[in-house]
């Protein structure tokens, strides 16, 4: 009634401020994406159709050669190669146990806020730490896993010099480090399933696991999908845990055979140890395709679970 009475003018400014008010708030980061990060990815685009190389004082157009050397070049294969198991010995099992964890801590426990910000313990710890502590766990001679094998009766891994090994010990700090945080989302949202689904279901019968899998799985499947979206982009960018992994040698070649070079990696040793910027720059076009891709049939594939 207030508002019928204020005229025209004074609803029109109640419209923008409704409708208007959300895009100026979000304005300031898109406007400073714009002006700090599309310009960086657009002049990438432009070195990549170039060979320009830090050692050399010009530059020349060379068009889409890079790509085409690229698409030939068994390094960036195995680099690939290497991405993508790594992001699988990661992902899945990073995931179900951040579900399983969040699982618990939605549940009745004694100094329930400790063990909540203790899961987030390892993702404010030190990257560069934490790998060189496993790449230590993980030595051939003195690592303690491998003592620890040695008491079961199993025979010592040269974790380093094996393909599968190395992605293991690999896989390993990325799950120690996310699993936490993808816990404390899956936690948030478990917190807006709304509590009489759960009372309805134990009227039923039905136990702690059967509630698990047909209400908390079900209501968490967008969030469910966000993660695995995001744990796609971030696997595929993996760069600083293998090539401090090597003892803290920093070597980007992973391994003396390029048993854990990623995608990543390669870029670093292309860009900043051979300064082959031109061809860094299309690798770098290439790995972000292949993440928009790889982003794209993930949302695929889960939004299909969803509606099934």
């Amino acid at each position: 009634m207030t508002l019928a009475r204020s005229g025209p003018r004074r609803r029109w400014a109640y419209q923008l401020d409704v409708k208007g008010s959300p895009y100026f708030y979000i304005a300031p980061f898109f406007l400073l994406f714009g002006a700090v990060g599309m310009f960086p990815l657009l002049y990438t685009a432009y070195v990549s159709l170039t060979n320009w190389n830090l050692l050399e004082p010009t530059r020349h157009w060379v068009g889409l050669a890079n790509y085409a050397e690229l698409l030939t070049d068994d390094y960036f294969w195995n680099a690939l190669f290497n991405t993508v198991s790594i992001w699988l010995l990661s992902t899945v099992p990073q995931l179900l146990a951040a579900l399983f964890i969040a699982h618990m801590l939605n549940r009745s426990l004694r100094a329930r806020t400790f063990f909540r910000m203790g899961v987030l313990l390892p993702n404010v710890t030190s990257i560069v730490a934490v790998t060189i502590i496993f790449a230590q766990l993980f030595g051939r001679d003195f690592g303690m896993v491998n003592w620890a094998l040695d008491l079961v009766g199993l025979d010592p891994v040269d974790w380093q010099a094996g393909t599968l090994s190395s992605h293991i010990a690999i896989s390993l700090i990325v799950i120690w480090r996310w699993t936490g945080y993808n816990a404390l989302i899956y936690l948030a949202a478990m917190q807006t399933i709304p509590e009489h689904l759960y009372e309805a279901a134990t009227l039923d019968g039905a136990g702690q696991f059967t509630q698990f899998r047909k209400i908390t799985i079900p209501m968490l499947r967008p969030t469910i999908i966000f993660t695995a979206v995001v744990s796609t982009i971030g696997g595929f960018q993996i760069i600083a845990e293998p090539l401090l992994f090597q003892a803290g040698t920093g070597n980007p070649t992973g391994g003396s055979d390029r048993q854990f070079q990623t995608v990543g990696l390669y870029l670093y040793e292309q860009g900043f140890s051979l300064y082959k910027f031109g061809y860094a720059s299309a690798i770098a076009w290439t790995l972000c395709l292949i993440i928009v891709v790889m982003a794209l049939v993930n949302y695929s594939i889960t939004r299909r679970i969803r509606r099934s």
